[in-house]
């Protein structure tokens, strides 16, 4: 007999949760986080989100400003996520304390003069349609932005959006970038290949690459797929379909709520290209019919890619060293540029310390279907998975065997 109760849960015969089985494996990363999409913050609401284990309060003015604040009033500690917005106030439950649009406060609930106390502000962007808050482990203010969209931002647009919470850890989700075995073996690419070498830049990466994908009633088409990656925040991502005129701009984004729990974020845009070949009007009209009737569809189909990955980022162990082979991609090297986002003193588990990759050389000749490419370094490492100018890493980084399959190296940039 089935019994529903809120306290009753069904036997399980799944894997347990990471978060659950394993002790906390990273850090909190630095950085920005997503905590909300701007459609979920109208005038006047208030809301609490989680960050690096800690309550967040976010809330809009009327006049449509953001702020983000630490959650307890300066007065006698009441949380603020249950308080409400009036006028450009924001209003404790507790006592009625009022703390104004640049968060002093200025008036009690018996009329007496308010003392001099303040709300702690957090950084905080609204971007993308997006909501960040930045966190940094020595309470350093911003060094690094995430930029506007740079694809399909003209608004014309509406913004889909889904979020999701599970155990995992925000770099596995931008690991999955670097990850060229799996777009074979899990998401059932039949082909693809880097369209030019990876770049590391700063606190941010880029991926090319060309996939070939099977389209029901179309057959097989190319598909070129662009990566941007901020930090351990954001993957921006468009995908185009150049003989469909098809395109689709994604974000994904990661948030590390407690130690081995994460929130993501995927919001997107999709549009169908005006044919070329009709008159200017018949073009707008056809391509605006069909971007309506296939923009859920292709949402839709956006978030089933992605989680995918849900029961594998949920359930896995991060390991390090991992034992790396032939095809997998340079995630040693994207491991050696995700250090600069963790505490020093908290890197018990990560790569040791190398000079960040720049970029990897492209091959001299076209690389076959997801095979990797042969990162450019200052030094090379002796396995050629190593991050580039560290030779020093043996088996205490995150490094592929010295010992590859004809001698194909070892790993690469990718994407």
């Amino acid at each position: 007999m089935h019994v529903s109760h809120k306290h009753v849960h069904p036997v399980s015969d799944r894997p347990t949760g990471a978060d659950l089985a394993l002790p906390p494996a990273l850090p909190y990363p630095d950085g920005w986080s997503a905590l909300a999409f701007s459609a979920e913050l109208p005038p006047g609401t208030v809301l609490t989100r989680q960050l690096a284990g800690q309550d967040v309060v976010l809330y809009r003015l009327r006049n449509g400003r953001v702020r983000a604040i630490h959650p307890y009033c300066p007065h006698l500690g009441a949380h603020l996520g249950l308080a409400a917005v009036e006028g450009d106030d924001l209003v404790c439950p507790f006592h009625r304390f009022a703390f104004d649009a640049d968060g002093r406060c200025v008036r009690t609930g018996y009329g007496t003069p308010p003392p001099k106390a303040a709300l702690t502000p957090l950084p905080i962007r609204e971007v993308n349609e997006t909501v960040f808050v930045w966190r940094h482990h020595d309470g350093r203010e911003p060094d690094w932005e995430i930029p506007a969209w740079h694809v399909l931002g003209d608004g014309r647009q509406p913004l889909r959006y889904a979020s999701f919470e599970m155990p995992g850890y925000a770099q596995d989700v931008m690991e999955n970038s670097f990850d060229l075995g799996h777009f074979v073996t899990l998401h059932g690419w039949p082909q693809g290949e880097l369209a030019a070498p990876v770049e590391f830049d700063g606190t941010r990466f880029h991926v090319s690459m060309r996939v070939r994908e099977t389209f029901p009633l179309l057959g097989m088409r190319q598909v070129d797929v662009e990566v941007d990656g901020y930090g351990l925040t954001a993957l921006h991502t468009d995908v185009r379909t150049p003989s469909l005129g098809m395109e689709i701009c994604s974000l994904v984004m990661p948030t590390q709520v407690s130690p081995g729990r994460m929130q993501l974020r995927q919001a997107s845009r999709f549009v169908m290209r005006e044919p070329a070949g009709l008159p200017p009007l018949v073009a707008r009209a056809v391509s605006r019919t069909l971007t309506a009737a296939l923009a859920g569809p292709m949402f839709r189909r956006n978030l089933e890619f992605t989680s995918a990955d849900f029961p594998i980022w949920s359930t896995k162990r991060y390991l390090s060293p991992p034992r790396l082979a032939a095809g997998d991609g340079p995630i040693g090297a994207m491991r050696h540029w995700a250090r600069q986002f963790y505490p020093p003193d908290q890197q018990a588990h990560l790569p040791a310390p190398a000079a960040t990759p720049a970029s990897a050389a492209t091959p001299a000749s076209r690389p076959s279907p997801m095979s990797p490419t042969s990162p450019t370094s200052r030094r090379p490492s002796r396995d050629g998975q190593g991050a580039p100018g560290d030779d020093t890493v043996g088996h205490e980084a995150d490094t592929a065997p010295d010992a590859t399959p004809s001698g194909e190296p070892s790993g690469a940039p990718r994407g």
